[in-house]
């Protein structure tokens, strides 16, 4: 699918963009339901499409209800906002039902903010009321995480294990971050000992993962982001061989024309 079809929506009324909050919302609720079938129905297809060899990809849904696997646009600025950039990377580095409700909460931004881009000339009692229309759906976060409630209490009997594996709500940037290159903190600052639970709100950039001393990571010395070793494909001996690492978020925007 090339990139003006997907810029047209795919199938959203003949390429016109909504202008009302029924046509916003009808558009919104398409896209939802393509990101939510390649999430459920379609989960072996879409696993099978985000292979962590190929490039950035990202999940694009259409007003027309299809769903996408598809690098992003090469526009700087894009027509749209675009969906998170490689998602691909992390499929392997983590459970696949935490991979996939890590791209749910991704898709939900995304939803989110084309929806609110179409609205930007709305007056602010229909912008509340398109709002207040689209938070009567479940988010596609919402649906996925009780999929995944539901089978763990078929495994476990009915206990509920809800509180297991959970997706941290928010990335925690006032956390201190962890060591840049070194394997094991602790070689690296005799005294890390003290303060390794104030680590443990350091996110990974990519899978969301809490931060643990005994894992490799890598900063980003563009947006200051730190990430697995693993989700980003950067061994501690690769580490050591570069100057300024930048994540593959920054490496993919081009530079802006003067």
């Amino acid at each position: 699918m090339d990139a003006s079809y997907r810029r047209a929506g795919a199938g959203g009324g003949g390429g016109s963009a909504p202008r009302t909050v029924e046509d916003i919302y009808k558009d919104y609720r398409a896209r939802r339901s393509a990101i939510l079938r390649a999430l459920t129905n379609d989960v072996e297809e879409f696993y099978a499409q985000c292979d962590p060899d190929k490039e950035n990809l990202c999940l694009y849904g259409y007003a027309n209800e299809a769903w996408e696997v598809a690098l992003p646009a090469e526009e700087v600025p894009t027509e749209l906002p675009e969906p998170a950039l490689g998602i691909n990377f992390a499929r392997d580095g983590m459970k696949r039902s935490d991979w996939l409700a890590l791209v749910a909460v991704h898709s939900d931004s995304w939803l989110v903010s084309v929806a609110f881009y179409y609205a930007a000339r709305l007056t602010r009692s229909d912008r509340k009321r398109l709002f207040g229309m689209m938070n009567d759906l479940a988010t596609v976060y919402e649906v996925i995480s009780e999929m995944r409630q539901s089978k763990e209490r078929d495994r476990s009997g009915g206990m509920d294990n809800s509180g297991r594996n959970k997706m941290p709500s928010k990335h925690a940037r006032e956390a201190p971050p962890p060591p840049r290159v070194e394997h094991n903190a602790r070689e690296a600052d005799e005294g890390y000992d003290e303060d390794d639970s104030d680590h443990s709100e350091t996110l990974c950039g990519t899978c969301g993962g809490i931060y643990s001393a005994e894992e490799f990571w890598i900063g980003c010395d563009v947006c200051e982001r730190w990430y697995h070793g693993k989700c980003v494909k950067i061994t501690p001996a690769k580490a050591e061989s570069i100057k300024q690492y930048k994540c593959p978020s920054c490496s993919s925007k081009r530079p802006r024309q003067q």
